[in-house]
């Protein structure tokens, strides 16, 4: 399973053997069941999280009981609580698998402390979590800006085999439009 990792870092950044016998020898291997969760609202996130194989979903459940797909997390990509990473508070939202899964986790203080002696890796870090900013920054204007049927085209666009994976309930909850709007959309 580290495998996938390395072959994603290397074709990222230069990075030695050496660094990658530390990142690996820190490095938890999970494998996840479809819908058994990797976290859950109430808990602490402890670990940056990658997915080597399958697709995890972050989302919230309102006052109502309806869920709120805020991101899905497919191979090659990172998913955690960023606030509760960061902070140590509970988490607000829940990660689950849609299709077995298979992970790479790393606790808090392990990645803190691969950060700070790989500079390499610490480069690429900085520059992954600056994407990811970019990214929502982009997702909430979107949200607010666009049209369900312009949202659902970005959509299909930043995620063309993903589709295919995942129920249309569940991407009209990232879309933050109802299933019915979806359906009628994608008829046009």
């Amino acid at each position: 399973m580290f495998e996938s990792f390395q072959k994603y870092l290397l074709d990222k950044v230069k990075i030695s053997d050496e660094d990658l016998e530390k990142i690996e020898s820190v490095c938890i291997h999970k494998r996840l069941h479809r819908r058994q969760f990797l976290l859950q609202e109430g808990d602490v996130s402890r670990h940056n999280t990658f997915v080597a194989k399958g697709i995890l979903r972050q989302y919230r459940i309102d006052e109502e009981g309806e869920e709120h797909i805020m991101r899905f997390a497919v191979e090659d990509w990172w998913i955690s609580d960023r606030e509760s990473y960061t902070t140590g508070l509970v988490a607000k939202s829940n990660i689950d698998a849609l299709e077995d899964s298979e992970v790479l986790q790393w606790t808090k203080e392990n990645f803190e402390q691969l950060v700070a002696t790989i500079p390499v890796f610490d480069d690429f870090i900085k520059s992954l979590l600056a994407k990811s900013l970019i990214a929502y920054q982009n997702r909430v204007y979107s949200a607010i800006s666009s049209s369900a049927e312009e949202r659902y085209k970005e959509f299909l666009r930043s995620f063309p085999d993903l589709s295919n994976r995942i129920p249309l309930h569940m991407i009209a909850s990232y879309l933050g439009i109802s299933r019915k709007t979806l359906n009628r959309i994608r008829q046009v």
